[in-house]
């Protein structure tokens, strides 16, 4: 039914934001060519901004046999841009109606066996297919930002998604250089995104609360748990951290008293007062410096990391 994700050799990324232009970086990258389809031809400049970032951080980490940014080719009709398409990365806005409504379309001029990927964070697969006239090539491809440096990728179906489909996807990403993560069943927020969500919704109390300032959760963060994630998860950590006993003794000794913490907060109130104290406080961290410098030190230091990982394994 599908074509064999290893014979893969054009992408079709749908959207040139952050995400739908860092995917095309990515792809491009890896050695495809790739049609970017712009809904509007104003997308350019800041498209392009976007790939010229990503290939300082790319060339760095290693570019694939025969990648080359002019294997890129940019349209703005979406039947051009699906016409020859052998896989489709789709990152339109995060709006419902929106999605239903260009998968109503992509269902009737995508080429049959050609799956397509959504890289929503939030929206359910079984609701954006839902007027889709194919909605078993349909899954869920969702990336963590910046998708041309972070591996993950989450995917899962809807309800009327060929299981086949979802293990094509997770063949193909695994291919395309990706980690895919291929989900137990359709959940909101998908796996990563919940767990980043419980870390900003405490941030949140803290803030709000006067316990601390965006300042010092970024240093404790920074300094804390996310050099070991780098390397261990949150369960291999608190595995590891109680030496021979394992999880075992971690939850046997300290589940009792974490019960609390566990289940005492809700989502706080964005109050007036909470989103000026996180905007204050981020900008003072910012300390002046723009975008484009915040994020070419993040993928610098991404990529340092990455290749730190590589060479140690």
């Amino acid at each position: 039914m599908f074509l064999a994700p290893q014979d893969v050799t054009k992408v079709t990324s749908i959207g040139g934001g952050p995400i739908g232009g860092g995917w095309a970086a990515h792809f491009l990258a890896r050695g495809y060519d790739v049609t970017l389809y712009l809904h509007d031809p104003k997308e350019l400049p800041a498209f392009q901004a976007i790939l010229d970032t990503a290939w300082v951080s790319l060339t760095n980490l290693g570019l694939a046999p025969g990648a080359s940014r002019d294997r890129l080719r940019i349209v703005h009709d979406l039947e051009e841009a699906v016409r020859d398409a052998q896989f489709i990365q789709e990152s339109a806005p995060e709006n419902l109606g929106m999605k239903q409504a260009l998968y109503k379309k992509l269902g009737e001029i995508v080429p049959e066996g050609v799956v397509i990927g959504s890289s929503t964070s939030g929206l359910m697969m079984t609701e954006i297919q839902a007027n889709c006239a194919t909605p078993g090539r349909c899954v869920i491809g969702h990336p963590f930002n910046p998708p041309y440096l972070l591996p993950l990728v989450e995917i899962v179906g809807g309800e009327q998604t060929d299981p086949e489909a979802v293990e094509w996807a997770g063949e193909f990403y695994k291919l395309a250089g990706k980690a895919p993560l291929l989900l137990k069943k359709e959940i909101p927020g998908f796996v990563a995104t919940r767990l980043q969500e419980a870390l900003w919704r405490e941030a949140l109390h803290m803030v709000a609360n006067g316990e601390a300032t965006p300042a010092d959760i970024d240093i404790a963060l920074i300094n804390g748990p996310a050099p070991r994630m780098a390397v261990q998860g949150q369960c291999m950590a608190f595995h590891v951290a109680c030496g021979a006993g394992g999880m075992a003794t971690n939850l046997d000794q300290f589940g009792p008293a974490l019960k609390l913490p566990w289940t005492r907060l809700e989502a706080p109130e964005l109050t007036q007062a909470l989103r000026d104290r996180m905007v204050d406080g981020c900008n003072a961290i910012a300390g002046g410096r723009g975008f484009e410098a915040m994020a070419e030190q993040r993928d610098r230091q991404i990529v340092a990391i990455l290749n730190a990982l590589r060479d140690s394994a």
